[in-house]
């Protein structure tokens, strides 16, 4: 029964962190909606060598991101184990995984932005698509947040 109790606050304590997951993912849902019902209204083009440059350089941030995105979790998580404080571990996460997500939201808002000045769908749907994939790969995870109990738990055995 121990081991169900430590799940259900497991559970409990990463409800914050799942809202901002959901919240973060109705915002991307809502990008391709907004765009098919204002459609032109919402276009404002560029000429298309300007949104050509700009494409590019934004699919090169967006393919940048993952990986950074990647490293700064991963130092956030060490310095959420070890920093010193009084922050409970589940304020500690849920800031982990509102930096993560965040960095991966404007990939989408990316292809917002490229269909407010002139582009197609097709371009909305990747950036969109990417971030989409981005919230999957950097979504809450007990084993993470877990860690980072057990962490902050030995350490204030040992200290």
């Amino acid at each position: 029964m121990p081991d169900q109790i430590d799940r259900d606050r497991l559970n409990a304590d990463l409800k914050p962190a799942w809202l901002v997951t959901g919240i973060m993912l109705a915002m991307l849902i809502a990008y391709p909606v907004m765009c098919h019902v204002l459609g032109n209204q919402l276009q404002h083009p560029l000429p298309e060598a300007q949104r050509i440059l700009l494409r590019t350089v934004l699919y090169g941030i967006a393919i940048v991101t993952f990986p950074m995105t990647n490293l700064l979790r991963h130092i956030q998580l060490r310095l959420n184990q070890t920093m010193p404080g009084d922050t409970p571990a589940k304020n500690r996460y849920l800031v982990t995984v509102i930096v993560s997500l965040s960095l991966i939201e404007s990939i989408g808002i990316f292809g917002f932005i490229m269909f407010i000045l002139g582009d197609d769908f097709n371009t909305l749907y990747i950036f969109t698509s990417m971030s989409v994939l981005g919230l999957f790969l950097y979504r809450p995870k007990p084993d993470e947040y877990l860690s980072i109990i057990t962490a902050l738990a030995n350490k204030q055995n040992h200290g």
